[in-house]
């Protein structure tokens, strides 16, 4: 059999859960076309045929038997549609029983029982609130099919109960055949219907007076009847109504009564948040009751709450404490309305305890360098290529954990201690950089409100936001203490020259045995300059942090003059590391030492002359200009000034035993011997050659490096050290050359007139005398002697020699009062072997000496003289051909005097 609609499907009930007999509202598809379309309804598996009432083709209204499943579908069966589906379910519950004496909140359903007995009808509802038949007259069933009727009238119903009732529908269904007499009769009966209602009750009351009457006698002997009967009862309930009540108060309200023990309990178990939970709670509830119990328990809260908040205050202001529990106690003060401003009192309190810290701190320092108690200090090892008297090299770090030590493979003999001042200032800026972070990030949240609440939106709140603005001012000064303090405790240390005495009194009292160097000046620097960094990261305003860079510009200064000053004293005793070795260029290592050791401090300098972000230049005050360019001219005197003690120094004090010289220049003495020591004309020439050198080479690098690293008045360092210079290299020279050509010169005069010789009466030439073999065989030695040193000397030490002996040969000529014709050749020869030897050494003034020699001698006036004067000129040289072969090199263009 082919269906003409869809099955039904149930897609909701309303409620879904309830005891037997609730009323449901059932929704869905397709549930029927009228009520005899529906021919089953079961809920849970029990059939609720019976009380249904179908409303529309989407709504039915029953209720729930008594299932024996407590939870299942709603299945509806219809005639066009057969046996539906459900997607939801109904949960029944078991009913409470209750006692004829307890108290029940079940509302009746006020609702028109219908006599079953009455109507035998089995097609309507039993509990529905219809009459049987509203006209009164026989029901006639038409037959017009369901299907054409719901066609014709869409939407609407013959149900007249139903919100879209249609009468016509009505009629055509039920009374299609009725004749117009019934129809008349049905509206009179309508109408007496509707005067009954009317009249009202009284009407009502008038017709059954006497029933009324029976029934106020029946129910006051029943009523008699049942005191009697329940009176014990009922006093019996009265009196446990009594304690109910009261047991129902005290649990009603016994978080109250048992708040004060709570709150104990919980302050000492640290539940402070539970504790202000419960404080709120209790005064929203009982704040402004009028009841005397409540009053009294909750001026007990109050007092508990009370001693909270000096608690809470006295942990807050305890030092030292994290920023975490800090916030957190400030917060439960601001929810428990304490009076005053906390958070602005422990902004207060951690200044003082900062301050404190700091002035401690120095004092223990100062107290354990008093009692020569060993800090431990950072440990720092020395450089390879460091000389013992130089202080070590610190390494540097950006990182504000700074490590307590620095890694050293080296052995403990090669480690030194940091000095106490500059323990105390690494342990002074780590001490500011791990407290006051906290401390600007406390005042920042105090300043926008996050102290008290996450989002500060409660009035309050926002009135303390509003006072920490006007507090400002107060903070602003509170950082420039600090800042203050931190810059007059390093100052104190390193800088107490830069104090007053009424601060020197407060920030000083360091007993300084002995100045910093510079690498601990330097390292120090390194330290303040990261504690400025990380200030600066914290967002604190820079005219607040402008101490520190003032302190780091004097730090700065005071480094580079230290290190000025120690490197002149390390220059100083340079003279004590000379080791007299001389190399190819006649140099030994003394020049190059000094140079190194220059080099050495400018480098480590390069981090206190270089510029960090915010800082200036060390040089831009004058004065300090002028000062850093007279320790440099004192450096570079310091060393002429070595240079002058080492070519002055007594043999006794010279150790040569380790002495060596170039394997490729000529050795004058054959060999050297072990016991071999230097002469003071040997000094003299080192020195001299070391002088050259700096002229022109050490001096001129040095420079450089001083502009390389920015330093002022390099010209005039420049010029001052080669005056100097210079000044030293010509007293030495001349020193050099009186004590070898004053013997030379001396032996002149001797030698000529050895023997009783006499220019009137001599014999005819045979050759070179021997006084001036001997001069020359003396500038020979002179010329080894400097070759042996120093190869770029000898023109210079030789042409000023010969330009003495030229004027001294020529001041014995010019002495003669006349010459023989003999002892004019002899005197010629002599004159012209002397100059034609030494001719690559002559200078104009040597020249003009010998031709004035020449000029006092009478001239030769035959030729035979002239050949023979060249025969023997020829003779001297060919003989002494080996003795004078040193005398044919070409010396230097440039002769320097």
């Amino acid at each position: 059999m082919s269906r003409s609609r869809q099955p039904p499907l149930v897609t909701g009930i309303s409620p879904n859960e309830g005891i037997s007999w609730t009323k449901v509202t059932i929704r869905g598809e397709n549930l029927g076309t009228g009520p005899t379309d529906l021919i089953g309804l079961t809920i849970c598996g029990h059939n609720c045929l019976l009380t249904a009432e179908w409303m529309s083709a989407s709504k039915i209204v029953c209720r729930v038997g008594q299932a024996k499943n407590d939870k299942g579908d709603i299945i509806v069966t219809t005639k066009s549609g057969g046996k539906g589906t459900s997607t939801v379910s109904f949960k029944l519950l078991k009913p409470e029983k209750i006692g004829i004496l307890d108290q029940s909140a079940v509302w009746v359903d006020e609702m028109n029982y219908y006599d079953m007995r009455t109507d035998r009808n089995k097609g309507i509802p039993p509990l529905s609130l219809r009459p049987a038949n509203p006209l009164g007259i026989e029901i006639e069933k038409g037959k017009f099919p369901p299907k054409d009727l719901e066609t014709l009238f869409h939407g609407m119903s013959a149900d007249f109960t139903s919100e879209n009732f249609s009468a016509a529908w009505y009629l055509i269904e039920n009374h299609s055949s009725t004749s117009f007499e019934q129809l008349k009769m049905a509206v009179s009966n309508l109408k007496k219907q509707a005067n009954k209602k009317n009249e009202g009750s009284l009407a009502y009351v008038k017709g059954g007076l006497s029933t009324f009457f029976e029934a106020q006698d029946a129910l006051s002997g029943a009523s008699n009847t049942a005191d009697t009967l329940f009176q014990e009862v009922l006093g019996r309930k009265d009196k446990a109504d009594s304690t109910r009540n009261a047991l129902n108060v005290l649990q009603r309200f016994k978080f109250l009564f048992n708040l004060p023990l709570n709150i104990e309990r919980n302050i000492q178990k640290g539940d402070y948040d539970v504790v202000i939970n419960d404080y709120e709670k209790a005064k929203s509830l009982f704040g402004k009751t009028e009841v005397q119990v409540f009053k009294k328990y909750y001026a007990e809260v109050e007092t508990r709450i009370e001693d909270l908040r000096e608690l809470l205050l006295d942990k807050l202001l305890e030092t030292p404490s994290t920023l975490h529990d800090q916030k957190r106690y400030i917060r439960y003060l601001s929810d428990l309305h304490a009076d005053g401003d906390p958070s602005w009192q422990c902004i207060g309190a951690q200044h003082k305890w900062i301050l404190q810290l700091m002035h401690s701190c120095k004092e223990s320092y100062v107290k354990d360098l008093k009692s020569n108690t060993v800090l431990h200090s950072p440990m720092l090892e020395l450089d390879n290529d460091m000389r013992p008297s130089a202080m070590i090299h610190l390494s540097q770090t950006a990182s504000l954990k700074r490590a307590s030590s620095f890694q050293s493979g080296r052995d403990d003999t090669w480690r030194y201690k940091a000095p106490h001042r500059v323990a105390f200032v690494e342990k002074l800026t780590k001490l500011v950089l791990s407290q006051l972070p906290n401390f600007w990030k406390l005042w920042i949240s105090y300043v926008n409100g996050s102290l008290f609440s996450e989002t500060a939106e409660k009035s309050g709140q926002m009135e303390r936001s509003k006072n920490a603005r006007q507090r400002q001012h107060d903070f602003k000064k509170m950082i420039q203490e600090v800042m203050y303090s931190l810059v007059k405790l390093i100052r104190g240390a390193l800088l107490p020259f830069s104090l007053k005495e009424g601060e020197l009194r407060q920030y000083g009292g360091w007993e300084m045995k002995s100045e910093l160097s510079g690498q601990w000046l330097t390292h120090v620097i390194q330290t303040v300059r990261l504690t400025y960094e990380s200030l600066t990261a914290l967002e604190i305003p820079n005219d607040l942090l402008q101490n520190i860079q003032d302190l780091i510009l004097d730090l700065r200064v005071r480094c580079i003059m230290i290190t000025l000053q120690h490197s002149a004293e390390d220059i100083k005793r340079l003279a004590e590391k000379e080791d007299w070795i001389v190399d190819n260029e006649g140099l030994t290592s003394l020049p190059s030492q000094f140079e190194q050791c220059i080099v050495h401090s400018l480098q480590s300098l390069r981090g206190v002359l270089e510029c960090k972000p915010g800082e200036t230049s060390v040089f831009q005050q004058p004065k300090t200009q002028e000062e850093v360019c007279q320790l440099s001219i004192n450096i570079m005197q310091v060393f002429i000034y070595c240079l002058e003690q080492l070519s002055t120094k007594p043999d006794g004090d010279i150790d040569t035993t380790h002495l060596s010289v170039d394997v490729s220049s000529p050795d004058l003495f054959g060999s050297i011997h072990e016991d071999f020591s230097l002469s003071s004309e040997q000094r003299l020439l080192i020195v001299l050659s070391n002088c050259c050198y700096l002229e022109r080479h050490t001096f001129l690098n040095i420079a450089e490096h001083f502009e390389k690293h920015n330093f002022q008045g390099i010209e005039k360092i420049t010029q001052v050290s080669m005056a100097s210079l210079k000044e030293l290299d010509q007293r030495l020279f001349e020193n050099y050359i009186e004590l070898k050509a004053d013997p030379i010169v001396g032996s002149l005069e001797p030698g000529i007139y050895a023997g009783y010789f006499d220019w009137k009466d001599c014999l005819t030439p045979t050759g070179v005398r021997n006084y001036l073999k001997e001069a020359l065989v003396n500038i020979i030695a002179v010329h080894a002697e400097v070759f042996t040193i120093s190869k770029e000397l000898v023109p210079r030490v030789l042409s000023k020699i010969v330009e003495a002996v030229s004027e001294e040969l020529s001041r014995l000529m010019q002495c003669v009062s006349s010459f023989s014709k003999n002892g004019a050749l002899q005197a010629r020869l002599e004159i012209c072997a002397l100059r034609d030897t030494v001719a690559v050494y002559l200078t104009p003034e040597s020249k003009s000496s010998f031709k004035q020699a020449l000029e006092a001698l009478p001239q030769l006036s035959s030729g035979a003289d002239k050949k023979l004067l060249e025969e023997l000129l020829n003779k001297f040289k060919s003989r002494m051909h080996l003795q004078l072969t040193c005398f044919q090199s070409s010396p230097s263009p440039m002769l320097k005097t």
